[in-house]
Protein backbone atom coordinates (compact mmCIF):
# COMPACT_ATOMS: atom_id res chain seq x y z
CA UNK A 1 0.00 0.00 0.00
CA UNK A 2 1.36 3.63 -0.92
CA UNK A 3 1.58 6.02 2.25
CA UNK A 4 2.64 9.64 1.60
CA UNK A 5 3.12 12.22 4.65
CA UNK A 6 0.88 15.59 4.22
CA UNK A 7 0.39 19.00 5.91
CA UNK A 8 -2.10 21.58 4.56
CA UNK A 9 -1.08 24.99 5.91
CA UNK A 10 -4.00 27.71 6.94
CA UNK A 11 -6.96 28.29 5.68
CA UNK A 12 -7.00 24.91 4.29
CA UNK A 13 -7.42 23.53 7.63
CA UNK A 14 -11.24 24.53 7.48
CA UNK A 15 -11.47 21.36 5.27
CA UNK A 16 -9.99 18.98 7.32
CA UNK A 17 -11.16 16.50 10.29
CA UNK A 18 -10.21 18.01 13.50
CA UNK A 19 -7.28 15.46 14.26
CA UNK A 20 -5.61 16.43 11.00
CA UNK A 21 -5.56 20.36 10.93
CA UNK A 22 -2.02 21.88 11.62
CA UNK A 23 -0.19 18.51 12.03
CA UNK A 24 1.54 16.29 9.70
CA UNK A 25 -0.30 12.83 9.25
CA UNK A 26 0.04 9.70 7.31
CA UNK A 27 -2.33 8.63 4.85
CA UNK A 28 -2.72 5.39 3.30
CA UNK A 29 -3.92 5.31 -0.96
CA UNK A 30 -4.82 1.82 -2.55
CA UNK A 31 -2.58 3.13 -5.77
CA UNK A 32 -0.50 6.63 -6.83
CA UNK A 33 -2.51 9.54 -8.36
CA UNK A 34 -2.42 12.42 -9.18
CA UNK A 35 -1.45 15.47 -6.26
CA UNK A 36 -4.64 17.05 -7.39
CA UNK A 37 -6.89 14.23 -6.59
CA UNK A 38 -5.25 13.18 -3.49
CA UNK A 39 -5.91 16.98 -2.05
CA UNK A 40 -9.33 16.80 -3.03
CA UNK A 41 -9.51 13.57 -1.61
CA UNK A 42 -8.62 14.82 1.89
CA UNK A 43 -11.32 18.20 1.50
CA UNK A 44 -9.96 21.51 0.24
CA UNK A 45 -10.77 22.41 -3.40
CA UNK A 46 -8.17 22.81 -5.87
CA UNK A 47 -8.99 26.74 -6.65
CA UNK A 48 -7.69 27.59 -2.50
CA UNK A 49 -4.52 25.88 -3.11
CA UNK A 50 -1.40 28.13 -4.28
CA UNK A 51 1.76 26.07 -3.78
CA UNK A 52 2.52 22.18 -3.54
CA UNK A 53 5.72 21.23 -2.08
CA UNK A 54 6.75 17.21 -2.21
CA UNK A 55 9.63 16.37 -0.66
CA UNK A 56 10.79 20.29 -0.61
CA UNK A 57 10.21 20.85 -4.49
CA UNK A 58 7.50 22.45 -6.03
CA UNK A 59 5.33 20.72 -8.36
CA UNK A 60 2.06 21.44 -10.49
CA UNK A 61 -1.89 19.20 -10.15
CA UNK A 62 -0.41 16.64 -12.18
CA UNK A 63 2.37 15.52 -9.98
CA UNK A 64 1.79 11.48 -9.61
CA UNK A 65 2.59 10.77 -5.55
CA UNK A 66 4.53 7.97 -4.79
CA UNK A 67 5.20 5.65 -2.00
CA UNK A 68 6.95 7.73 1.35
CA UNK A 69 6.80 11.00 -0.06
CA UNK A 70 5.80 14.08 2.05
CA UNK A 71 3.61 16.51 0.64
CA UNK A 72 2.85 20.22 1.82
CA UNK A 73 0.06 22.27 0.60
CA UNK A 74 -0.35 25.97 1.07
CA UNK A 75 -2.76 28.09 0.57
CA UNK A 76 -2.77 32.10 -1.53
CA UNK A 77 -0.31 34.23 -0.02
CA UNK A 78 -0.90 37.96 0.56
CA UNK A 79 2.80 38.41 2.36
CA UNK A 80 4.92 35.76 0.93
CA UNK A 81 6.55 36.25 -2.55
CA UNK A 82 5.73 32.97 -3.82
CA UNK A 83 7.01 33.78 -7.55
CA UNK A 84 10.07 31.47 -7.46
CA UNK A 85 7.83 28.75 -7.12
CA UNK A 86 5.75 26.64 -9.65
CA UNK A 87 2.25 28.21 -8.41
CA UNK A 88 -0.53 25.67 -8.84
CA UNK A 89 -3.04 28.83 -8.80
CA UNK A 90 -3.87 29.95 -11.52
CA UNK A 91 -2.55 33.55 -13.16
CA UNK A 92 -4.49 36.71 -11.69
CA UNK A 93 -7.36 37.69 -13.43
CA UNK A 94 -7.39 41.56 -15.26
CA UNK A 95 -10.21 42.47 -13.16
CA UNK A 96 -12.01 41.15 -9.58
CA UNK A 97 -15.74 39.94 -10.82
CA UNK A 98 -17.61 37.56 -8.61
CA UNK A 99 -20.23 34.70 -9.68
CA UNK A 100 -21.93 33.66 -6.52
CA UNK A 101 -24.08 30.52 -6.05
CA UNK A 102 -27.95 30.58 -5.35
CA UNK A 103 -27.34 30.72 -1.27
CA UNK A 104 -25.38 34.00 -1.44
CA UNK A 105 -27.71 36.11 -2.70
CA UNK A 106 -27.53 38.68 0.21
CA UNK A 107 -23.92 39.00 -0.48
CA UNK A 108 -24.13 39.45 -4.12
CA UNK A 109 -26.00 42.92 -2.82
CA UNK A 110 -22.85 43.46 -0.84
CA UNK A 111 -20.58 43.36 -3.14
CA UNK A 112 -22.17 45.00 -6.11
CA UNK A 113 -22.76 47.80 -3.14
CA UNK A 114 -18.90 47.96 -3.66
CA UNK A 115 -19.23 48.47 -6.95
CA UNK A 116 -17.97 44.58 -7.85
CA UNK A 117 -19.37 43.06 -10.95
CA UNK A 118 -21.10 40.37 -9.20
CA UNK A 119 -23.59 37.94 -11.21
CA UNK A 120 -26.09 35.85 -8.81
CA UNK A 121 -28.99 34.03 -9.98
CA UNK A 122 -31.03 31.45 -8.12
CA UNK A 123 -31.62 28.94 -10.62
CA UNK A 124 -28.27 28.27 -11.79
CA UNK A 125 -26.94 24.53 -11.99
CA UNK A 126 -23.91 23.61 -10.59
CA UNK A 127 -22.38 22.66 -14.24
CA UNK A 128 -23.62 26.69 -15.51
CA UNK A 129 -21.84 27.87 -12.42
CA UNK A 130 -18.84 26.38 -13.03
CA UNK A 131 -18.80 26.77 -16.63
CA UNK A 132 -19.90 30.84 -16.47
CA UNK A 133 -16.93 31.43 -13.91
CA UNK A 134 -14.56 29.89 -16.81
CA UNK A 135 -16.21 31.36 -19.58
CA UNK A 136 -15.90 34.66 -18.24
CA UNK A 137 -13.04 34.61 -15.91
CA UNK A 138 -15.09 35.57 -12.83
CA UNK A 139 -14.73 34.36 -8.96
CA UNK A 140 -16.87 31.37 -8.03
CA UNK A 141 -17.95 31.92 -4.77
CA UNK A 142 -20.10 28.63 -2.95
CA UNK A 143 -20.66 26.95 -0.08
CA UNK A 144 -20.79 23.89 -1.88
CA UNK A 145 -17.25 22.48 -2.18
CA UNK A 146 -18.41 19.62 -4.60
CA UNK A 147 -18.91 23.04 -7.34
CA UNK A 148 -15.48 24.43 -6.38
CA UNK A 149 -13.83 20.90 -7.57
CA UNK A 150 -15.36 20.94 -10.54
CA UNK A 151 -12.21 21.13 -13.49
CA UNK A 152 -13.65 24.09 -14.95
CA UNK A 153 -13.65 26.25 -11.56
CA UNK A 154 -10.00 28.29 -12.40
CA UNK A 155 -10.62 30.86 -9.42
CA UNK A 156 -13.02 30.32 -6.36
CA UNK A 157 -13.49 30.42 -2.84
CA UNK A 158 -15.74 28.46 -0.15
CA UNK A 159 -16.83 31.24 2.76
CA UNK A 160 -16.44 29.76 6.06
CA UNK A 161 -18.90 32.30 7.64
CA UNK A 162 -22.44 31.79 7.12
CA UNK A 163 -23.76 35.89 8.18
CA UNK A 164 -23.67 38.03 5.03
CA UNK A 165 -21.73 40.56 6.89
CA UNK A 166 -19.27 38.73 7.71
CA UNK A 167 -18.70 36.69 4.49
CA UNK A 168 -18.22 40.16 3.31
CA UNK A 169 -15.68 40.94 5.67
CA UNK A 170 -13.74 37.54 4.93
CA UNK A 171 -14.16 38.05 1.14
CA UNK A 172 -12.73 41.43 1.12
CA UNK A 173 -10.24 40.39 2.81
CA UNK A 174 -9.35 37.30 1.09
CA UNK A 175 -9.03 39.49 -2.18
CA UNK A 176 -7.60 42.14 -0.82
CA UNK A 177 -10.49 44.21 -2.17
CA UNK A 178 -10.67 47.29 -0.38
CA UNK A 179 -8.48 49.22 -2.80
CA UNK A 180 -10.18 48.76 -5.26
CA UNK A 181 -13.85 49.74 -4.03
CA UNK A 182 -16.36 52.03 -5.70
CA UNK A 183 -18.88 52.40 -3.20
CA UNK A 184 -22.45 53.29 -5.14
CA UNK A 185 -21.77 52.57 -8.80
CA UNK A 186 -23.32 49.78 -9.66
CA UNK A 187 -27.44 48.74 -9.20
CA UNK A 188 -27.94 46.42 -6.22
CA UNK A 189 -30.39 44.52 -7.50
CA UNK A 190 -29.49 43.91 -11.10
CA UNK A 191 -25.82 44.53 -11.07
CA UNK A 192 -25.80 47.20 -13.46
CA UNK A 193 -23.54 50.25 -13.67
CA UNK A 194 -25.20 53.10 -12.15
CA UNK A 195 -25.04 56.79 -14.49
CA UNK A 196 -25.75 59.84 -12.50
CA UNK A 197 -29.42 61.77 -13.36
CA UNK A 198 -30.75 64.86 -12.77
CA UNK A 199 -33.71 65.89 -10.89
CA UNK A 200 -35.83 66.59 -13.98
CA UNK A 201 -35.10 63.22 -15.54
CA UNK A 202 -36.82 61.60 -12.27
CA UNK A 203 -39.51 63.38 -11.75
CA UNK A 204 -42.41 60.71 -11.57
CA UNK A 205 -40.19 58.02 -10.31
CA UNK A 206 -39.46 58.81 -6.85
CA UNK A 207 -41.71 60.18 -4.36
CA UNK A 208 -42.69 63.62 -3.94
CA UNK A 209 -41.00 64.15 -0.93
CA UNK A 210 -37.73 62.86 -2.12
CA UNK A 211 -38.01 65.07 -5.40
CA UNK A 212 -38.29 67.76 -3.01
CA UNK A 213 -34.95 66.91 -0.48
CA UNK A 214 -32.33 65.23 -2.98
CA UNK A 215 -30.82 67.12 -5.60
CA UNK A 216 -28.41 64.14 -6.86
CA UNK A 217 -29.71 61.00 -8.15
CA UNK A 218 -28.08 57.76 -9.76
CA UNK A 219 -30.25 55.72 -12.38
CA UNK A 220 -30.04 52.15 -13.14
CA UNK A 221 -30.08 51.89 -17.38
CA UNK A 222 -30.96 48.45 -17.35
CA UNK A 223 -33.80 48.19 -14.87
CA UNK A 224 -34.56 51.52 -14.97
CA UNK A 225 -34.67 51.90 -11.08
CA UNK A 226 -33.71 55.22 -9.16
CA UNK A 227 -31.20 55.70 -5.98
CA UNK A 228 -30.64 58.23 -3.86
CA UNK A 229 -28.60 59.13 -0.65
CA UNK A 230 -31.13 58.19 1.97
CA UNK A 231 -30.76 56.33 5.33
CA UNK A 232 -30.49 53.08 3.46
CA UNK A 233 -27.32 54.92 1.59
CA UNK A 234 -26.55 56.13 4.86
CA UNK A 235 -26.33 52.50 6.40
CA UNK A 236 -24.15 50.84 3.56
CA UNK A 237 -21.95 53.76 4.47
CA UNK A 238 -21.29 52.58 7.58
CA UNK A 239 -20.17 49.05 6.31
CA UNK A 240 -17.51 50.20 3.77
CA UNK A 241 -16.22 52.66 6.44
CA UNK A 242 -15.84 49.82 9.05
CA UNK A 243 -14.28 47.67 5.89
CA UNK A 244 -11.65 50.25 5.84
CA UNK A 245 -10.87 50.53 9.07
CA UNK A 246 -9.92 46.83 8.72
CA UNK A 247 -7.43 47.67 6.59
CA UNK A 248 -5.31 49.75 8.71
CA UNK A 249 -5.68 47.20 11.51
Amino acid sequence: MVQVTVRFYGPLNDFLAPERRGVEFVHPLNGTCSVKDLIESLGPPHPEVEVVLVDGEAVDFSHRVEHGQRIAVYPAFSSIDVAPLVRVGSPALPELRFLLDVGLGRLSGLLRMLGFDTLWRNDWADDVLARVSRDEQRILLTRDIGVLKRSEVLHGYFPRETDPSQQLIEVVRRYQLTGHMKPFTRCIPCNGPLSAASPEEVVGRVPERVQATFTRFQQCPDCKRVFWAGSHHERMQVIIDKLRELERQ
